[in-house]
């Protein structure tokens, strides 16, 4: 039994079965090859796993989905000296 499969591909996925074919391999062998890898990953339990998830409890409940404690979250105005995030505030807010 044969299964024809139709997949609208961004650019960067394009470019990627594009370098892969050049390699003298078709289309459908890299398909069939990338599902048997992610049906490898989630049989191992690895794919869907996110590290940290549960590992500690901040006492905010609105923590991970309000923006206004992510302000300044990767920048780098704060390098060198120690600043208070809005997140942190609300943590010694809620201890006190």
């Amino acid at each position: 039994m044969t299964t024809t499969v139709q997949a609208r591909l961004d650019e960067e996925t394009q470019a990627i079965l594009d370098r892969l074919r050049r390699s003298g391999r078709t289309t459908s062998d890299i398909v069939r090859e990338a599902i048997r890898l992610v049906d490898r990953e989630y049989r191992n339990g690895a794919a869907g796993k996110m590290i940290g998830i549960g590992m500690f409890r901040s006492g905010v409940p609105d923590m991970g989905s309000n923006k206004k404690y992510l302000e300044g979250l990767g920048s780098n105005s704060g390098v060198g000296r120690r600043t208070k995030t809005r997140a942190q505030g609300a943590l010694k807010r809620r201890a006190s």
